[in-house]
């Protein structure tokens, strides 16, 4: 049986319970402390009703102590999540919807006489091509006398950041990594415009609400905060954050548009990826390194493959994010990930939250019209490329582009070339320290395309 030590290295925070894992399956123990809440929450009636409207991960009881814990109440299984992402790897919509999703179930809650003690990002997850809710333990009994406890919460991990964008124009998920806690309302105030004390119900939540948080606390009683003063609190932060957005489309919005003109180098490419991913041996999960407008990533999906599409581009992420949640794509996972700089480890003792890295491990990696990128792009020798994609997954299929490439070309205007060690012969003797090539397939002059198998395989 599985120790307390065994627990998800995040999961020390609420004494409510945890997160464990035991032959391979995660589970949730519910302690004694958290009793009342717990069975309030089932028998009242809204555990069904937000499972019915697929506003939170099923689980099923598992009446067994699996860890031994003196303070054990109860054991759920909830619904495997096959991948996990953080906020900082959203794109804007996906953490506007994030908040959305939180204040409706919040509403939802009180119809039951339950109110949600937390509003962080990280209880949610996108899962079977929508978000939902994983947090089984963040419900409690609703004390219609008392404020919401997670108002703050939810201002610094929603509120500040979204704001900051919207008035901005500018992708910053990257201060939900610098500060993981959420945005400091105090920050916040002073990097946004004056123009936005303009908006009453951002004034109100942000400017009005720091200024609060900066008064010296004095002793008076406790004022009685009524149910209809919290719908209207809700009902404000919904009115400030529906019409929020991002327009910001960066340098690279129409880097790809020549590509999908040339329709004979699209469709061979595509051709002879279908023609690899057929191949035997079983494909159930792969990454798009790079996924940029999604083709390729459909292409995946299109075959039964669980997808995570990654770039680094906000602009690509945010609209196959939409793509993906009109769609209700059960494959697609659109993230936002810099392969020069991709999330790293944090949290305490840096176990908290897993590195990207850690989090992935696939059957196929997709690296297309990547690789230029990171050499040329961001002087990474082709031997750390080579390591990179080979922590990501198994198969490989990678696509070199010569130096004499128009898009190669493109980017040696904005910089000297310097890359006389950029060549396809170097780059076969790089990857071949770690890939045995298996198959090879020109698509032009300039481009290559190659399957490749790591040695141990």
């Amino acid at each position: 049986m599985p120790t307390l030590s065994q627990r998800h290295p995040a999961s020390y925070r609420d004494p409510s319970g945890f997160i464990f894992k035991l032959e391979g399956i995660v589970y949730r123990q519910i302690n004694q402390v958290f009793r009342k809440d717990f069975d309030d929450f089932i028998s009242s009636g809204l555990y069904d009703e937000l499972v019915k409207q697929q506003l939170l991960i099923p689980h099923h009881i598992i009446n067994k102590n699996l860890t031994g814990d003196i303070d054990w109440y109860s054991t759920i299984q909830p619904e495997f999540i096959p991948f996990i992402s953080y906020p900082y790897e959203w794109c804007f919509d996906m953490l506007k919807d994030a908040a959305l999703l939180t204040l409706r179930i919040t509403k939802i809650s009180m119809q039951y006489g339950m109110i949600l003690k937390d509003a962080s990002p990280y209880n949610i997850q996108w899962h079977k091509g929508k978000l939902i809710f994983i947090d089984t333990l963040s419900f409690e009994r609703y004390d219609e006398t008392k404020p919401w406890v997670a108002y703050r919460q939810f201002c610094e991990n929603f509120v500040a950041p979204l704001a900051l964008m919207n008035y901005l124009q500018v992708p910053l998920q990257s201060l939900l990594l610098s500060n993981p806690e959420g945005v400091p309302l105090a920050i916040a105030k002073k990097m946004l415009p004056w123009k936005s004390r303009l908006n009453m119900h951002l004034y109100l939540h942000l400017h009005l609400h720091e200024n609060y948080l900066n008064k010296k606390p004095v002793a008076i009683s406790t004022p009685v905060f009524s149910k209809q003063k919290l719908a209207n609190i809700l009902k404000s932060l919904e009115a400030l954050i529906n019409p929020f957005e991002l327009k910001y489309k960066g340098v690279w919005a129409n880097y790809y548009d020549e590509a999908e003109q040339r329709v004979d180098y699209m469709t061979t490419k595509k051709k002879i990826i279908e023609n690899w991913i057929n191949a035997p041996g079983k494909i159930n999960t792969a990454i798009d390194a790079g996924a940029n407008d999604g083709a390729f990533s459909d292409l995946l999906n299109q075959k039964g493959i669980f997808t995570i599409s990654a770039d680094f581009d906000h602009h690509a992420i945010n609209q196959l994010y939409k793509k993906a949640k009109t769609d209700l794509s059960e494959l697609a996972y659109p993230v936002i990930i810099d392969f020069a700089n991709p999330s790293p480890a944090i949290g305490l003792n840096n176990q908290e939250r897993s590195s990207f890295i850690d989090r992935i491990q696939t059957d196929l990696v997709l690296a297309l019209a990547f690789i230029h990128h990171l050499a040329i792009g961001k002087n990474i020798p082709f031997e750390d490329i080579a390591q990179l994609l080979l922590s990501l997954g198994k198969k490989l299929i990678v696509e070199f582009v010569g130096k004499q490439d128009e898009k190669i070309q493109y980017m040696l205007q904005q910089k000297k070339d310097i890359y006389n060690w950029y060549s396809e012969e170097n780059f076969k003797n790089a990857f071949e320290k770690y890939y045995k090539i298996m198959l090879v397939e020109t698509i032009s002059s300039h481009r290559t395309l190659y399957l490749m198998m790591p040695h141990e395989s």
